[in-house]
């Protein structure tokens, strides 16, 4: 039997101030999240919607090194672009604050202090890269050498940007110090761990079979974490930017930015609500939903539980849905490369029109796959859908009534078997919509909302009071009655979805607010009620608005191309001898799986002619394994191996590393004997 709550705790994956929010971020947490909390008012329940700014980390100590400000100076930059775009594009937060208030610094160290003196953690001892001149460890990110895969310089110590291949900061050849550029040496230091490991049997039967209903995406990425098994995961790093370790002996170390930023949700709770914040996060009658992206699902399911269990006095999220990702004209958004559609310049170029951007979001929301966004789709949807469905029937509706009965709503005659037909077709809309939103179908919900406006279209193309005014006005005032309570039921129905529309529809009809339990009611507008004044609820947006949108696309990708091609100019010349150093190769690749714990990393298991060999390569976020297998790659033979993630790498795949960062395997056009050189 379903467990009944008093009340619902809704967070929201919590941004990075370290630049603005895109329609990615809209798409896969807030936008879903703003549907289901006015959902949940709407039904009169009591609900808290949490949100912030994520404040603290490595980027944003880079960030502002480059532009040579202070980290604080980035993220009051970027909090206070957030905060405004969110509250302009009409997220309804209760609260929205940042994990650099006083109140977060409080309650993430008390946190921390209250596992430590529980004996949470464990304290581990490792060797780490110091800068002697900087006087620093350095974080993996603060770490640059030649790859040892593609040996491009410039790698970081977690990742090769140029091959994408993951790193460890010991795996790059000659390390510099992104601080002074001297070469660091390694020193011995301590961190406090969270022990995974010793939360995995509870974790493994609170998700996998207490929580069967979650989302497949979600659940699935648990499972496959849980099979793995847990490992533990520091909880502290050697910073200046960030929360410091409250204990003795902790001098240079911070939290680590994934253990503060979920405390984020509870502090900012306790800024809104200081005094009653603990029913919201520890009382059982209380829900938790996290609405997150794919990208954060470990730490919502498995990580932050296994902080909140150990606490020892916190509920449990009850749902995580989690989208996936949206891409962007065909391409993976980069917010590096600028490939993105930025809220705050969206806001700026479509004024009024959040509501436009708030649909085609969720009719293209990436709830179960990946999805795309285009500027011709979304031009189509406003154009076809919001124009010539929804606000064409309002319109008409309204028009006529304004022309017919000067405003005011008719006295319902004698109803048809059509009319009852009709009136019978949408009776059933509030379960419907509700059925989908409990179960955070957003997409489907708002379809069954739309379908309210295609039932009124028919309705009254059908009926045609334009003509049967002529020879039967009687029939025109049931007609327009019927109109105008599909119309009402419309205000209600797309609240939670399309807020600035459904308060100016409600505006034109003259009611100051509908309660939800009313949708579907058949007589929300009484005869004798004046409307005010129609207006157009939507507007078509015309060719030149989108093309000058696809050519800021293009020119976008023009200047990644450009400066790609700068950034990676052509090598000097070197001696044939030289090259013919290199032993080039066909494989047939028989075997690829993923690697453990390690998102990027492909494991390969290659037929070369002689003997299998196996090759680990980090393209893992190009390809899915099972599309490689049988394929014939070329690789370099003759490399000396290396060890990553305890695999022994037996050469290199070569790659072609496009300007957007995308990699597309080295192959041959038709099949060669395995082994075969190339030269």
């Amino acid at each position: 039997m379903e467990k009944k709550f008093k009340r619902t705790t809704v967070t929201s994956a919590l941004p990075y101030a370290n630049g603005p929010v895109h329609i990615g971020h809209l798409a896969g947490v807030y936008v879903p999240s703003d549907i289901y909390v006015r959902y949940l008012r709407l039904k009169k329940e009591d609900v808290l919607f949490i949100g912030g700014s994520d404040e603290h980390g490595v980027p944003i100590t880079i960030r502002a090194k480059k532009e040579g400000i202070t980290p604080q100076d980035v993220v009051d930059r970027y909090h206070t672009l957030i905060k405004d775009s969110f509250k302009e594009f009409g997220i309804s937060f209760d609260v929205y604050s940042r994990t650099t208030s006083e109140t977060h610094r409080r309650t993430a160290s008390d946190f921390f202090r209250k596992l430590y003196e529980k004996g949470e953690f464990v304290e581990k001892t490792s060797m780490q890269y110091y800068d002697e001149e900087a006087q620093t460890f350095l974080a993996d990110r603060y770490i640059t050498g030649e790859c040892p895969h593609c040996h491009a310089e410039g790698a970081y110590g977690d990742q090769c940007e140029k091959c994408g291949t993951s790193l460890s900061p010991t795996d790059l050849i000659n390390p510099k110090s992104a601080i002074s550029g001297s070469a660091p040496v390694m020193r011995e230091t301590k961190h406090w761990y969270l022990p995974l490991d010793k939360h995995e049997e509870w974790l493994s039967k609170w998700i996998l079979e207490d929580h069967k209903e979650w989302r497949n995406n979600v659940y699935g990425q648990c499972k496959s974490w849980l099979d793995m098994g847990l490992q533990p995961r520091a909880v502290s790093r050697d910073l200046d930017w960030g929360i410091p370790v409250p204990v003795e002996g902790a001098e240079g170390k911070v939290l680590y930015v994934w253990f503060d930023a979920p405390i984020g949700y509870i502090s900012n709770t306790r800024e809104l609500l200081p005094d009653t914040w603990e029913k919201w996060w520890k009382d059982p009658e209380t829900r938790l939903v996290h609405f997150i992206g794919k990208d954060n699902i470990v730490f919502h399911c498995i990580v932050f539980p296994a902080m909140l269990k150990a606490e020892g006095s916190f509920i449990l999220p009850d749902n995580v849905p989690s989208n996936e990702f949206l891409n962007l004209e065909g391409d993976k958004i980069s917010t590096s490369r600028n490939w993105a559609v930025w809220l705050h310049e969206y806001l700026r170029d479509f004024p009024g029109k959040q509501d436009v951007l708030r649909y085609v979001l969720t009719a293209n929301a990436p709830e179960t796959k990946d999805n795309d966004f285009t500027w011709k789709d979304f031009q189509a949807r406003n154009n076809n859908e919001l124009v010539a469905v929804y606000g064409n029937f309002v319109n008409r509706a309204l028009q006529l009534t304004q022309k017919y009965y000067d405003g005011v709503v008719p006295v319902c005659g004698e109803l048809t078997d059509y009319d009852r037909e009709t009136l019978n077709e949408f009776k059933d809309v509030k379960q419907k919509v509700e059925e989908l939103l409990d179960v955070f179908k957003f997409r489907d919900a708002q379809k069954e909302a739309m379908n309210l406006a295609r039932i009124g279209n028919k309705y009254i193309a059908d009926c045609e009071p334009w003509k049967v005014v002529k020879t039967d006005p009687e029939r025109v005032k049931t007609i327009i009655y019927i109109s105008l309570q599909l119309t009402a039921n419309l205000a209600i129905a797309f609240e939670p979805f399309l807020p600035f529309s459904s308060e100016k529809l409600r505006r034109m009809l003259n009611m100051e607010s509908f309660e939800w339990t009313q949708l579907g009611s058949t007589d929300l507008l009484k005869a004798g009620h004046q409307l005010a004044k129609p207006e157009l609820l939507f507007e078509k947006i015309e060719d030149e608005v989108i093309e000058a949108q696809v050519q800021k696309l293009l020119d976008t990708k023009k200047a990644n191309e450009e400066a790609s091609y700068k950034a990676n100019p052509i090598r000097e010349n070197i001696a044939f001898e030289d090259f013919q150093k290199l032993d080039i190769r066909v494989g047939t690749v028989l075997e690829c799986t993923k690697v453990p714990k390690a998102d990027k990393l492909l494991c390969f298991k290659i037929a070369d002619g002689l003997e299998n060999r196996t090759i680990v390569s980090g393209i893992a976020k190009y390809y899915n394994p099972e599309d490689l297998v049988g394929k014939q790659v070329c690789f370099i033979a003759n490399l000396a191996p290396r060890k990553l993630k305890g695999i022994e790498s037996q050469g290199m795949i070569l790659s072609a590393v496009n300007f957007d960062e995308t990699l597309s395997v080295v192959t041959v056009d038709r099949e060669v004997k395995p082994g075969s050189e190339v030269g």
